[in-house]
């Protein structure tokens, strides 16, 4: 399924010019005309094209292009979970992201804008296609539009809060300077519920169904402190839906267990022969400045601090509020030839499936030598670790690693914008939340996704039999309280989805993104060993949105307005 979506892609490529953004009363040679296209042959091919936005790829897109990319990694370097990676002088822009020295010039907020209403448009023109074809029945591609508009405009509120909505009408007129006087939840939520009345059941690789629609509505409410909402939408996808937890972990991650059970909703990539533009381009930066692959280019390191949160108890429980107190250790300014011992306290087998430490197995490649798979040097803010959950595993290398256009890396791995470990754990806080909290129904849920990773397979030791660590990990007994429960869920958010490119967002609407962060900054200095820590500013309650990017308000002469503090 995977492929022949990728073989639809190619058709869509026909319609790149007349699916533009920018549009003309002149018909580009190579487009077909809207009258051509008014068929089910023209829906299916302008439906595959607003799909085809979910890697961030469109023509005439602004801005930085490895931001464009539905897998968001690079909010993620904002977040403690992730520094930016490599030298602290390249990319200088992102740096600047990280840092919290936030210019609306910057080329990486723009990427993501210009992307998302690429993809808005697109699914406009879907819409507006199937209300002039008088014929025919197109109620599935009409829900499936429907939810891939609702999608983009939740990311679109997502980052940057205050954003305009473009409607059909919009774009028929090619009306797009729209102002932005607040959020639009609501045309986010009639969109979504349009979707779930207008979509089947079916399971279709890399689609929308009924199903995933239900899922980001709750999702929607969740982000809306709407949880009395939320909780039914997100109950029904879990006792009803036909989706299901994977036992291993690790297939979230790989191609073994691409569109399984606990994949709802993934951009389909591919690695192909040649240059590989079916492949994810937004992560070329994104893999190790060496490494058993000699890739490019070191960006994507994970933190001491989320390391440090994957410790347990002894009793297999988190340290809820004591994780930063001790660090995991780590071979921060130990070069590889010089000897290092791993941690030996209990942790979270998801750990060292999610970073790579020296010493530890790194994806079937053998163990991490440590420095000489790092780029950075010990002066820069990178730290010791690298990421695993977008690199490929060794048996699969042939399959998934693709070429970018300058040799970098255009992998095949899937993203998974939405899976079920997601669903659990967006109904367990809906149940905490909710007017008359179910701390039994989150209690379970939460247990769900532990007890996957309690009995999955552990990462081995590369010279024995063993687990390479001493992973402990087991269910919650209770939830005592309501504020317990609360930190549980959240916690528990983290050790799962850990650079993921969730974290960000997760803290910004729970309102305790400015605590975190500046307090994430001043323990990672010390973590790290790094005693000038003046590279960061201070995250203050403006950095709760993304500036809206001053090449949009320049555009649009004005009409956009932009986010308080910038």
């Amino acid at each position: 399924m995977k492929r022949k979506i990728i073989y639809s892609l190619t058709m869509a490529c026909m319609l790149l010019v007349a699916c533009s953004d920018d549009f003309t009363e002149i018909t580009p040679t190579g487009a077909l005309s809207d009258d051509a296209l008014q068929n089910a042959t023209g829906v299916d091919l302008k439906l595959t094209a607003a799909y085809s936005v979910l890697d961030g790829e469109r023509i005439n897109r602004q801005g930085e292009g490895v931001a464009a990319g539905g897998d968001n990694w690079w909010t993620d370097v904002v977040s403690d979970d992730a520094h930016r990676g490599s030298t602290d002088g390249d990319n200088t822009a992102l740096f600047q992201v990280e840092t919290l020295d936030w210019q609306t010039g910057n080329s990486w907020f723009l990427g993501r804008w210009s992307a998302l209403f690429g993809g808005v448009n697109r699914c406009n023109a879907v819409i507006d296609l199937i209300n002039q074809i008088p014929d025919g029945d197109f109620t599935q591609q009409l829900g499936e539009a429907q939810f891939l508009r609702g999608y983009y405009n939740f990311e679109l509120q997502k980052f940057y809060g205050n954003v305009p909505f473009i409607s059909v009408e919009n774009l028929a007129n090619q009306e797009f300077n729209q102002p932005n006087p607040g959020p639009i939840w609501s045309e986010i939520e009639a969109d979504l519920q349009a979707a779930i009345d207008n979509l089947g059941d079916e399971v279709v690789a890399g689609r929308a169904n009924a199903w995933i629609a239900k899922a980001y509505l709750g999702k929607a409410y969740l982000y809306q402190e709407k949880w009395d909402q939320a909780l039914p939408l997100l109950k029904d996808v879990i006792d009803n839906g036909p989706y299901a937890l994977n036992a291993e972990y690790v297939d979230n991650f790989r191609l073994a267990g691409e569109n399984a059970a606990e994949s709802m909703f993934a951009i389909q990539f591919a690695a192909d022969d040649g240059q590989s533009y079916n492949g994810n381009g937004a992560g070329t930066l994104n893999f190790p400045g060496g490494g058993p692959l000699g890739t490019c280019c070191g960006f994507y390191q994970p933190t001491q601090d989320l390391v440090n949160a994957y410790q347990t108890d002894g009793t297999g429980l988190p340290l809820l509020d004591t994780y930063a107190d001790t660090d995991v250790a780590n071979d921060y300014g130990i070069n590889s030839a010089d000897p290092f011992t791993p941690h030996t306290g209990p942790l979270d087998p998801r750990l060292d499936y999610t970073v790579s430490r020296r010493g530890i197995d790194y994806n079937g490649f053998g163990a991490n030598p440590g420095k000489e798979w790092i780029r950075a040097t010990f002066q820069d803010i990178s730290g010791p670790y690298l990421p695993k959950k977008n690199v490929y595993q060794a048996d699969e290398v042939d399959a998934q690693r693709g070429t970018g256009g300058w040799g970098s890396d255009w992998s095949g791995i899937n993203y998974n914008i939405l899976r079920f470990a997601d669903v659990l754990l967006m109904a367990a806080e809906a149940a905490v939340e909710q007017s008359t909290p179910d701390l039994a129904l989150a209690l379970d849920y939460v247990n769900r996704v532990r007890n996957r990773a309690k009995n999955m397979t552990y990462v081995q030791d590369t010279e024995s039999d063993a687990p390479a660590a001493n992973y402990q990990i087991e269910p919650y007994t209770s939830f005592t309280d309501q504020a317990f429960a609360r930190k549980a869920v959240r916690f528990e958010r983290r050790l799962e989805f850990g650079m993921e490119g969730h974290r960000l967002f997760d803290l910004r609407r729970w309102n305790v993104a400015e605590e975190t962060i500046n307090t994430y900054i001043e323990r990672e200095a010390e973590d790290i060993y790094l005693s000038d820590y003046t590279r960061f500013g201070t995250y203050t309650d403006k950095h709760d949105l993304f500036p809206i990017p001053v090449n949009a308000i320049d555009q649009s002469g004005g009409v956009l307005t932009q986010n308080p503090g910038y």
